[in-house]
């Protein structure tokens, strides 16, 4: 994750200090300078004096970390957050989930409900499909293959459609001063166009997390109700977020 976070970067950035990396993903310059060691030895970043940037021609700047490696990763505390945010889901819900490796977890925990979940995520449709309890409406768009999700103009275009009891959103970081953060251009409007659908908003984040990574701003914490996590935040941090008006859970 970390690797994949700081090859990101460098796709969006440029050329950048070990130093700012390490800040930037909060780790040590040590550790940022094996991993870019790493990379480079993979061919996937060229190391300069004090830093490193992308190889000439490099046109993979969106590309994903593959869903099934990400499944795997605080996969315990992913579980955690999920049974403590089906706990806010009422029989007879509409609810929206965002795509993501912890609203798939929350998907498993809402098998065998009396409600409706909306998403555009295709493993919550894989792991919805079988319940004949559920019912279950899947959002069109254009696929992205590796990351089992559909985006684009009819993703968004759907979504006005949609009102929904409760939206669960996911997120590659939450900064300190609450800004919601994600790392793919195309999954951020769709991000946002879900914010606007459901009467509480939700979102999902395990520790790492908070911080976590991330180069676009989805949202600010203002625009969430409820924040459900797996470990208490820093008592500055809390109070930052709390003074946004966002509950925080612990799961």
């Amino acid at each position: 994750m970390r690797q994949a976070a700081a090859l990101q970067h460098l796709r969006t950035h440029g050329l950048t200090a070990v130093e700012d990396l390490a800040a930037r993903l909060e780790s040590s310059a040590s550790t940022i300078r094996r991993d870019l060691a790493e990379l480079e030895r993979a061919g996937r970043v060229v190391r300069v004096h004090g830093g490193a940037t992308v190889p000439e021609g490099d046109t993979t700047a969106d590309e994903p970390v593959p869903f099934a490696r990400v499944a795997t990763h605080e996969l315990r505390a992913k579980q955690a957050i999920a049974r403590r945010a089906a706990r806010l889901v009422q029989d007879g819900d509409v609810v929206l989930l965002d795509i993501g490796t912890t609203t798939l977890a929350l998907a498993h925990e809402l098998r065998g409900r009396r409600i409706t979940v909306v998403t555009s995520s295709l493993a919550v449709l894989d792991e919805l499909r079988p319940d004949p309890t559920v019912e279950l409406i899947l959002l069109g768009g254009a696929l992205r293959r590796q990351y089992h999700s559909l985006v684009g103009v009819l993703t968004e275009d759907a979504l006005r459609q949609v009102r929904a009891t409760v939206v669960f959103l996911g997120t590659s970081g939450v900064t300190a001063d609450g800004s919601v953060l994600d790392t793919t251009l195309v999954e951020v409007p769709v991000k946002r166009a879900m914010l606007g659908c459901g009467a509480r908003t939700v979102l999902l984040a395990d520790h790492s997390k908070l911080p976590g990574s991330g180069t676009l701003r989805v949202c600010g914490l203002d625009a969430v109700d409820t924040l459900v996590t797996d470990r208490h935040p820093p008592a500055a941090t809390l109070a930052a977020w709390t003074e946004l008006g966002t509950e925080v859970i612990t799961a």
